[in-house]
Order: C-alpha cells, then sequence, then structure tokens
C-alpha cells in the first residue's frame, strides 16, 4: 500500500513529540510501541504545521502523546482497556490507525499547560466544556481547541487532547507492516 505520510520531528515541525505509548507510563503499563516513530498522513501534517504556526506568536509549543497509531496498537490498548467512551474499537477504525488524528497539548517553554487532567485520564473530567476544573485549566483547552480548530481539525468531545481530521473515514487504515519504519 502506498501511504502519503510524512515524519513528524524537529526540525521540520517546530514541535516536542513525547509519544506516551513508546513508554510505561501509559493505560498499559508497558511500551506499545519499540520504536518513538511519530507520522502522520500529509493532509494532517499540513494542518499541524498550520497549528503550530498560530501557536509560535503566542509563546506556545505543541507537545505530541500520540498520533498515527497502527492497527496492532489499537488493538494493544483496547484489548488493556475496552472503553469505547475513550477508545476506538479496533473493528471500527480509528483515526490515529488512519494517520489523521493527534493527542497532543500546549506547551509554555518545557513546562506543559494545566489542563484539568492528565493524557488518557478516562474520566467525565476530561470532556471538553467542563467547568468542574480549574479556570486555569478551562482557558487552556480553550486556547487548544482555538489552534486546533482554527488550522482544520475537529475535535472530540470526549478528551480534551484529542483531534482529527473531519473526513477521516475516506483514509484507509494503516498496519505497522505498511510503515516505512516500524512502531512496534
Amino acid at each position: 500500500m502506498k501511504l502519503d505520510l510524512v515524519a513528524i520531528a524537529p526540525p521540520d515541525f517546530d514541535i516536542d513529540v513525547t509519544l506516551a505509548y513508546a513508554t510505561e507510563a501509559n493505560l498499559t503499563g508497558q511500551p506499545v510501541y519499540r520504536n518513538a516513530e511519530c507520522w502522520l498522513h500529509r493532509e494532517a501534517a499540513d494542518k499541524l504545521a498550520a497549528a503550530i504556526a498560530l501557536a509560535r506568536p503566542l509563546g506556545l509549543r505543541l507537545r505530541i502523546f500520540d498520533a498515527l497509531r497502527p492497527v496492532e496498537a489499537q488493538w494493544a490498548l483496547w484489548n488493556a482497556r475496552p472503553d469505547p467512551e475513550f477508545l476506538a474499537d479496533p473493528r471500527r477504525g480509528s483515526p490515529h490507525s488512519r494517520g489523521v488524528a493527534v493527542d497532543l497539548t500546549l506547551l509554555d517553554g518545557e513546562r506543559e499547560l494545566d489542563m484539568g487532567t492528565a493524557f488518557d485520564a478516562f474520566t467525565p473530567l476530561s470532556h471538553h466544556g467542563r467547568t468542574d476544573v480549574s479556570p486555569e485549566a478551562q482557558r487552556n483547552r480553550l486556547l487548544l481547541m482555538g489552534l486546533m480548530t482554527s488550522a482544520g481539525w475537529d475535535f472530540y468531545r470526549n478528551e480534551w487532547w484529542h483531534y482529527q481530521l473531519f473526513d477521516q473515514r475516506r483514509y484507509p487504515l494503516v498496519s505497522d507492516a505498511d510503515l516505512p519504519r516500524p512502531m512496534m
């Protein structure tokens, strides 16, 4: 399969890539990715570049927790925690497994802005529009949403960190073997 994937890494992208699933600090308790490769479909990469450009004049940068997630990785997450409120059922396919979704936060220098919960906190407090997180966290979530939606991304209402392309189903699912350099 010929995929139009772009490696998301400095210097091409002024971004901090900290892939949670390449470490033990994720919902499985062990690394899901053997190689911390960060990929997006070219159209998603272009929208990410637009979001980076919008954040720059504010003195902010983006930190990516996850981007393209091979189908095999989606199954690993689903098998560890089959929760359709926070994870796409791999039988339907995740936008991450199509290379058109990104999980991220905002950085001020090296400091992550307070978003009210940690990444992958599978709790209703992670939903957008929560007024029971601090006013600072509410502002930071809305700032991230404003940057990402202005750059052409859609948001997922249950996760403040998740953004995807609007027409994600038109992109094919990607397996680890399809990647230029395998992740798993």
